[in-house]
């Protein structure tokens, strides 16, 4: 019988385990945000332990305590970013969450909430019936040559790497050793390194998408900048953890509901080469790879199968082109799939647990045998998802796979 890791890294590697693989939390794009992970503890009748450990500031999920990773039976866990200094976050919806100290969050009397940097400039948003932070600012749209990206370098050096975390790299690797020998699921480290919306957010999402068009050289010096720093940093990082981590989570968003962000062209010319480097680097250190994108990207996967990706998420199976069925066809001897088991659109949020069991025999079913899978739910778990679609959703998952 396998263990978790050696369950994954089968997958990973194209050869059958001895059952399909779970994952719920493994991921800052499989987890479940912390509304519904307080009223899971109890669903599964262990202590209701509050703060919750906050994983991702700006989706507000929860990084999985060690008992409810072994109550549901999950095969991966993810090594967040965290800090030394914390503090206890008195959300306004109702859910007190550790955060870092340096996690600057101001609640407005409406019950919305910002977030400030060091220098009291607003950098996030909640409103106040929203349950996520969106980002507040495009630090580079004044800039109109590559020549003034020179003045923002510490703002590259940071980037994708959480300015409120304060612990060391030495810290972190520490803390990275200590998870990997406290456990026999394999480690998935959550370093994100995205150029595409990276781009985005520096620039602001309408003016990149021009710059890509209209305004290469400048497009390409903030992508370049972006590389510098992200290989400077992966390189610290494999040479820091060694063998405390199984599996890299990279992400960068490709698709909307029905399409792809850019065209299959102008990613092979413009957004490529950055990831395929990256990527060649993670796995010539002899990690496992998995790529993080939305939406309709069906279209995209032969790029990242190129690169060397070992396995595409979260599989959005309501997107266009993204049937699983027809995805293992035309991939699935040269690509995993981590996620798509169950649809966090239209069944996971359902009135009725059956709905959601009727959704994962549907998803398992269209996967089929020949898919090399990992299983988890199409991103993450939404804030108004009850527990009992959560565990019917494992249930279902374990009848059907004999977990």
């Amino acid at each position: 019988m396998m263990n978790g890791r050696e369950r994954i890294l089968a997958v990973l590697n194209r050869k059958t385990p001895d059952r399909i693989p779970y994952d719920l939390g493994g991921t800052d794009c499989s987890s479940v945000h912390v509304i519904p992970y307080k009223k899971l503890r109890q669903a599964l009748s262990l202590p209701v332990t509050e703060p919750v450990v906050c994983g991702c500031l700006a989706q507000l999920i929860a990084a999985n305590d060690a008992d409810v990773m072994g109550a549901l039976g999950c095969d991966a866990e993810g090594l967040f970013f965290g800090s030394q200094r914390t503090k206890i976050w008195h959300t306004p919806f109702g859910v007190d969450l550790r955060v870092p100290d340096l996690f600057r969050v101001e609640d407005r009397p409406d019950g919305s909430s910002l977030v400030r940097n060091a220098d009291g400039k607003i950098t996030a948003e909640r409103a106040a019936t929203s349950y996520y932070f969106d980002p507040v600012g495009t630090p580079l749209a004044g800039v109109s040559s590559a020549r003034e990206l020179d003045q923002f370098e510490a703002l590259f050096e940071r980037w994708d790497y959480p300015v409120v975390c304060d612990e060391s790299l030495e810290e972190l690797a520490e803390r990275a050793r200590r998870q990997y020998r406290s456990t026999s699921r394999a480690v998935v480290a959550l370093w994100r390194m995205h150029y595409l919306q990276a781009g985005q957010i520096l620039r602001g999402y309408e003016q990149f998408f021009v710059d890509l068009m209209t305004d290469e050289s400048l497009a390409t010096a903030v992508l370049e900048k972006l590389h510098v720093a992200y290989v400077r940093r992966l390189e610290r990082f494999l040479g820091a953890f060694g063998d405390a981590l199984d599996i890299v989570f990279l992400t960068d968003d490709l698709g909307t509901q029905q399409a792809g962000l850019i065209s299959p062209e102008l990613y092979r010319r413009m957004i490529y080469p950055w990831m395929a480097d990256i990527v060649g680097r993670i796995k010539k250190a002899g990690k496992k790879v998995v790529m993080h994108s939305c939406g309709a990207v069906a279209e995209f996967i032969p790029f990242l199968i190129e690169m060397g990706v070992d396995a595409v998420n979260p599989v959005q199976v309501a997107a266009a082109g993204m049937n699983p069925r027809e995805l293992v066809r035309r991939f699935g001897n040269d690509i995993a799939f981590w996620g798509g088991g169950c649809d966090t659109q239209h069944a996971l949020n359902a009135g009725d647990p059956e709905t959601v069991r009727r959704d994962v025999r549907r998803r398992l079913e269209e996967f089929g045998p020949r898919a090399h899978l990992v299983f988890t739910q199409v991103h993450n778990i939404q804030f108004d998802v009850v527990p009992a679609n959560i565990l019917a959703m494992r249930d279902e998952f374990r009848r059907i796979a004999g977990a």
